[in-house]
């Protein structure tokens, strides 16, 4: 990122966003000065970047340093536990509010993600693009606000669950069964799709986790 766009722009974010893109992963040290360069800015909004990131939980202290932090198998199933039923919600309402154009850009969404099923990290970018607009779709600000912090959380998972075998193929389905609730106007199956989806997607995780230890 050029300096001059990085100066337009709060430090927190960048950071942020950097963390969500995967520049940096759990367990990675966070360096000010190192930031500063790469950002463009100075140290100073670095560091209280830094620490408003420590006090949301997505930094921690590791000794003098601070690195990304990382989910244990408890605080994973906590989250997948609130993940769902707030984008629950969000295609409940969507199924209520979603304009014709927001439906016609899901559903687009979904088509161009068929190119990417074995294509796992832009699968993976595609596939926040599209919970985003399922959000958006809801037409309801605080529940987005709440959704962009939970996923702000799901960044700090190492792997994506999308890279195991058959999930790809198997998300984008998912996503096209929930429009498809979305634009029949059903609340009740927007929402039981997502949950579905997001359930499996939790499993998957689960067993990658494992098979992660097993190779420890």
């Amino acid at each position: 990122m050029h300096p001059a766009q990085s100066a337009q722009k709060d430090p927190y974010y960048l950071v942020l966003e950097a963390i969500d893109h995967g520049a940096f992963r759990p367990g990675d040290r966070l360096v000010e000065s190192e930031l500063a360069e790469r950002f463009g800015v100075s140290r100073t909004p670095i560091r209280e970047a830094l620490q408003r990131l420590e006090t949301q939980g997505v930094v921690a202290r590791d000794g003098r340093s601070l690195v990304v932090s990382s989910l244990d198998h408890d605080q994973l199933g906590e989250l997948y536990v609130v993940r769902a039923e707030l984008e629950g919600l969000a295609a409940r309402l969507a199924a209520q509010h979603a304009a014709p154009e927001e439906i016609r850009v899901l559903w687009d969404m979904v088509e161009k993600d068929r190119e990417f099923v074995d294509r796992p990290d832009q699968l993976a970018r595609a596939n926040r693009r599209f919970h985003r607009q399922l959000h958006l779709a809801s037409h309801n600000r605080y529940l987005i606000q709440q959704l962009d912090m939970l996923h702000r959380s799901m960044a700090l998972v190492a792997n994506t669950s999308i890279a195991a075998e058959g999930r790809g193929p198997a998300t984008v389905e998912e996503h096209a069964e929930i429009v498809r609730a979305i634009e029949a106007r059903d609340g009740d199956a927007a929402d039981r799709s997502i949950h579905e989806h997001i359930s499996r997607a939790y499993e998957t995780r689960l067993k990658l986790d494992m098979e992660r230890l097993e190779r420890d």
